[in-house]
């Protein structure tokens, strides 16, 4: 893959990530859809996308090779991977009917960053003086933005976002043990999908759905979710570990400028404040990263 199609991939799938967060909070701030059936709509949409995608993948490859691809086209992944996709798809989505798209973009990729360091930590990865500036630093940002009177989101939305970083980190670490990473993520979100729509039965009194709310929610499950993440582990390998992950720290910038422009929400200083803290935090820990654990 030459160099520009690499920049040119990451940077459509940082957008699509950026607009996972704009779909879904236009859907429940515009729409009367609920967050229940917009999670599973966009699970069932990027179940199908990504199927549609290997399908085709299989289909271009059956010249090439015999019954053995086709074996590959079928989808893998498992239950416990699909369970923490679903939490954070739920989380994510119940989060957004209070929380702006900039805010939440910022609290999920907090908590993902801090999820995946975390674990680097416990298993026994040491921090420099600097990474533990960092993490210092996007720690204070998060608890700015639970500051009162500083347009914090309520708690309750901003601890289901957290929840949310916290299951897409345990998601993406689990993800590192797969072969093939489209393959396990089309399964994923197959089993996911089933496990959204049993809790949308269990909860038939709060369903609602809207068309504009349908067709936002299938957006965000087909394009900025299963083409998305297609493209982004696609070209993935082509990056390091570093650039992979400093690269994310475009995604809340970019749904907060997204916002603006599409939601009228604002920007403030304070906000802005917080966003430089958690982002260079999580920068410094990630660009300054000991490659030499414990022994």
């Amino acid at each position: 893959m030459r160099p520009t199609r690499v920049i040119v991939l990451t940077a459509l799938s940082m957008v699509a990530f950026a607009g996972n967060s704009l779909l879904c909070r236009l859907a429940l701030k515009s729409t009367a859809i609920d967050p229940a059936s917009f999670t599973s709509i966009r699970l069932v949409s990027g179940a199908f996308a990504l199927w549609l995608i290997l399908w085709f993948r299989s289909r271009k490859n059956s010249s090439r090779t015999s019954s053995k691809s086709q074996s590959k086209g079928r989808v893998s992944g498992n239950w416990l991977s699909a369970s923490a996709l679903f939490i954070y798809a739920a989380a994510f989505s119940f989060s957004y009917t209070h929380v702006s798209a900039g805010v939440g973009a910022l609290l999920l990729f907090g908590a993902v960053q801090a999820t995946m360091i975390g674990y680097g930590v416990a298993m026994g990865e040491r921090l420099s003086k600097l990474q533990l500036l960092g993490l210092v630093t996007a720690c204070a940002g998060l608890a700015f933005l639970f500051l009162p009177g500083l347009t914090a989101p309520p708690w309750q939305s901003a601890l289901l976002m957290l929840a949310s970083g916290v299951a897409w980190g345990v998601y993406s670490l689990r993800g590192r043990q797969a072969a093939d990473a489209t393959h396990a993520t089309a399964g994923n979100f197959l089993r996911a999908a089933g496990l959204a729509l049993l809790a949308s039965l269990l909860m038939p009194s709060t369903l609602y759905l809207a068309n504009s709310g349908i067709y936002y929610a299938a957006l965000s499950g087909a394009l900025t979710s299963g083409v998305g993440y297609a493209i982004w582990y696609s070209v993935m390998p082509r990056l390091s570990a570093t650039v992979a992950a400093t690269v994310q720290l475009t995604v809340p910038v970019l749904a907060a400028l997204g916002a603006m422009v599409w939601l009228s929400e604002p920007f403030t200083l304070l906000v802005l404040m917080a966003c430089v803290a958690i982002l260079g935090g999580v920068a410094l820990t990630i660009m300054y990263r000991k490659r030499t654990p414990l022994g």
